[in-house]
């Protein structure tokens, strides 16, 4: 039967703290075959049953359609319907919003802190009263730094690590929570726990977070906003709240935390504590950036695991193992004597003594790392941080008795929405592999390791985006960092290598390849979801910076300091492959130029610029680096044959058309003589698998796909790998970065067979690039904005492949198996074909 579903604002089910112009979305689903939308009709109602807006078309677009009405009250619920007809029947469904502080309004509440500067973690605490039954009420909760709020002493939600990190001096982030069932009238308190995060950082680090213009002491600003009958009431941090030390000592998102139960102030979550004896807060600057509600997901506690195995290494030391290499923090249960301590070490791998390495190897940081400390008091101690996370597998325990622990995976919060399998168990298996290791590094933004950098580098988070966009929902997160990255330039120049970013003097320019993110994710995103809003918003930046990059590239050939990053030749620690980094920077200068004219046709501009701008590096391109009588593409300083120069040439389509079937055949031939194994690093992994299969050489990539020696992702699983590493030698410094994972795009693009052909996958490419291979079947669907999109095909022992694709309504598929093409709508299809 027909019926709606994911009826989301901004992309969330009944969000709470939206912006002004929320966007509305939905799917149809129970549709008979062929079924289309014809028309919808949207309203939008105040908590009074008005409605203050309404719109209709006749088409079948429901996908982020704007609010267009008068301007919305902040901190208000709104409900809003659609109604949709279609070749089907009709169908209806509803929902419900609630809007941020649209109306910049903050009503006299002030940033506030700790008097004096200090180590010490502060807890600010307010306390109000209620007169009468609340009818709606929302916290508001902005911090520079990480905050961890309490009403009457309990969560304010299940969220940790929050507000999201950006570059506080252009935006500041606030949450939005619902409390309206839990003030009843009556005395309340708030309290919060301010922790440093990238904003208050004190140790030095390589990165210079210590540093950043708007390094300050934490801080917070939160508002409660009440209504009743009488009308509205306003809670907000101001001088008259309190302020004093708390039971967390110190804390820093790479060394660690310290805690001293022994501190913990009891009682001050009772409405009757006297806090008296507490200092006054400090109205303190705050963020200058612009408030806006927080659009990525929380960062939750994900899931919990127990040890699997504990080790004693001498009196008062254990290594405490899990199953997996984790990001979180683990939960310590203990009972002792009062001041009593607990060190707990973190590493992802252990060293020959047999404890966890949980050692800086490279000095970016001021003597600890990943360290946590606790003292006891007396009696039980129910402790784990609040302000930073860990990389790790092992935990080296230092104390007088060993307590319980168990591990909590700590991540934004992404649900899972694709799925990959097949026939061979490798492959399941690195899939896996590659998403675990994505959520590792999903806190806010895409970062590079939770174990030893936690930054959002802008070319790891590029050759990532479509298999995080493919796997999980991560549209708000990296649409948020999209703007991060924009954001980075400060109006001039190129984008940084990492955003946010915090001043680090580390000059990495020119790096088109790393800035070519600044384009490149968004239009990811615009092909995965059909968002135009991305691009909107990213467009002046990369306009601008594009056409610096241009002016510093005279004849069209591009130079960069990252070239096709730890390929298997290069220093376990990282580095460029020994080959010209000129024609990376050159395949991304031209990919950059392509995506701006995508974009500027999608946004209505004229596209001419880039065309002419890519044509003239095209040309460039092959006067200077193809050689057609070897077929292969060269640069000056070459070490032999380099895989990625072919590849990122086809990739980017750099060749002429005659010559690129005999540049991929070449390639070919390197994979072959090196038995099989690929060569390349974080820039062309990507894109090495999907140029063999579509120039023919499909056995060749399953090949490269299924080796388990040295280098490939066969080799790190039998190695007794449990995420992906960040190289491919055994002595890589992180086993937990994702940027090596990007076979996965492979797996759904080339083996499964589905591909966008247009944005938001309105058309959809059903191709199995494999079916003449020893690969005996897969099974892949991804969530577009219309549903879930899927394709299985197996191949029995007589040769004959049985395809089955479903199509959602509003998505055309277009069918390929064997020679021909088939375009299909909305519902299940079958198809066979037998394979020469």
């Amino acid at each position: 039967m027909i019926g709606l579903t994911a009826l989301t604002v901004d992309h969330r089910r009944d969000p709470v703290g939206v912006g002004a112009r929320p966007r509305f979305g939905w799917q149809v689903t129970g549709a008979g075959p062929g079924t289309t939308q014809q028309g919808w009709r949207i309203s939008v109602a105040d908590g009074s049953g008005a409605v203050v807006w309404a719109t209709s078309a006749d088409d079948d677009t429901c996908v982020d359609i704007a609010y267009g009405g008068s301007p919305l009250e902040s901190l208000r619920r709104y409900s809003w319907r659609v109604d949709v007809r279609t070749s089907d029947g009709e169908t209806s469904g509803s929902g419900t919003f609630v809007t941020g502080v649209v109306d910049g309004q903050w009503h006299g509440t002030q940033w506030v802190g700790a008097p004096h500067p200090s180590a010490v973690a502060p807890i600010v605490r307010g306390v109000f009263d209620i007169d009468e039954p609340v009818l709606e009420a929302y916290a508001v909760v902005a911090a520079g730094g990480l905050a961890v709020v309490e009403l009457d002493g309990d969560p304010l939600d299940g969220s940790v690590l929050g507000p999201g990190f950006t570059d506080y001096d252009i935006v500041s982030q606030y949450t939005v929570t619902d409390v309206t069932s839990r003030l009843t009238p009556g005395r309340h308190v708030v309290t919060a726990e301010l922790g440093r995060g990238f904003y208050g950082m004190r140790g030095r680090n390589t990165w210079n977070w210590e540093r950043a213009p708007w390094h300050d002491d934490p801080c917070v600003r939160l508002l409660v906003a009440v209504r009743t009958e009488r009308g509205m009431q306003v809670i907000g941090s101001d001088e008259s709240w309190r302020v004093t030390d708390g039971p967390t000592r110190s804390d820093d998102l790479y060394a660690g935390e310290d805690f001293d139960a022994r501190l913990v102030v009891a009682g001050s979550a009772d409405a009757a504590f006297d806090d008296t004896n507490w200092s006054r807060v400090r109205i303190a600057a705050g963020p200058r950036g612009v408030p806006e509600p927080q659009r990525q997901p929380p960062i939750v506690v994900a899931e919990r695991l127990d040890p699997t195995e504990v080790t004693q290494l001498s009196p008062g030391r254990w290594v405490v193992a899990f199953e997996r290499v984790i990001a979180g923090w683990v939960e310590v249960e203990a009972d002792g004597g009062s001041g009593e301590t607990i060190e707990l070490r973190f590493g992802e791998t252990l060293q020959a003594d047999g404890a966890p390495n949980c050692v800086d190897e490279k000095g970016y940081f001021d003597g600890r790392f990943q360290t946590d400390k606790v003292t006891l008091a007396d009696g039980p101690v129910h402790w784990h941080p609040r302000f930073t996370w860990h990389g790790f597998r092992y935990v080296e325990v230092r104390a007088a008795r060993l307590p319980r622990l168990r591990a909590a995976v700590v991540h934004t919060e992404a649900p899972r929405t694709g799925r990959f399998s097949s026939s061979e168990p490798l492959l399941d298996t690195v899939h896996e592999l590659t998403v675990r290791t994505i959520l590792n590094n999903l806190h806010g933004i895409p970062t590079d390791t939770p174990k030893y950098e936690k930054n959002g580098w802008t070319g790891d988070g590029m050759v990532g985006a479509r298999m995080m966009l493919q796997n999980l929902d991560t549209h708000a997160l990296l649409a948020k960092w999209s703007d991060d990255i924009a954001q980075s330039r400060h109006g001039r120049g190129a984008p940084q290598v990492i955003a946010p970013h915090g001043g680090w003097s580390m000059d990495w320019s020119p790096a088109p390849t790393w800035h070519a993110a600044l384009l490149l994710v968004p239009w990811e995103i615009h092909m995965q979801t059909g968002d135009t809003e991305v691009l909107r918003s990213i467009w002046p930046d990369a306009r601008d910076y594009l056409r610096f990059e241009l002016d510093r590239c005279p004849g069209g050939i591009a130079t960069t300091t990252l070239g096709d990053w730890v390929a298997p030749d290069t220093d376990a620690g990282g580095g460029n492959p020994s080959e010209d980094s000129r024609i990376a920077a050159t395949a991304f200068l031209v990919a950059m130029c392509d995506t701006a004219a995508r974009i500027a046709g999608t946004l209505g501009e004229d596209a001419e610029e880039w065309r002419a701008a890519a044509s003239v590096s095209r040309a460039a391109f092959v006067d200077a680096f193809w050689d057609d009588g070897a077929a292969e593409v060269r640069g000056q300083g070459d070490d032999g044959y380099r895989q990625a120069h072919a590849v990122l040439a086809l990739a980017y389509d750099l060749l002429p058309p005659a010559a690129r079937a005999r540049a991929a055949a070449r390639l070919a031939e390197d994979v072959v003589e090196r038995d099989h194994h690929l060569w390349t690093g974080a820039l062309a992994t990507p894109h090495l698998l999907p140029v063999l299969t579509r120039h023919g050489h499909g056995e060749v990539a399953l090949a490269v796909a299924l080796q388990t020696t040295y280098p490939g992702w066969g080799y790190w699983v039998t190695q007794g790998a449990t995420s992906l590493w960040e190289h491919w030698k055994p002595e890589s410094r992180s086993r937990g970065h994702y940027f090596l994972g990007t076979l996965d795009d492979w797996l759904y693009g080339d083996v499964a067979g589905l591909r966008p052909l247009s944005p938001g996958w309105r058309r959809a490419l059903v191709s199995p690039g494999l079916l003449d291979t020893s690969l005996q079947s897969a099974d892949a669907a991804v969530r577009t904005p219309y549903g879930m999109l899927s394709a299985r095909w197996r191949r029995d022992e007589d040769g004959v492949v049985e395809l089955t694709c479903e199509v959602p309504v509003g998505v055309t598929a277009e069918v390929e198996l064997g020679t021909g093409r088939v375009g299909v709508g909305a519902g299940t299809h079958r198809f066979r074909h037998q394979v020469e």
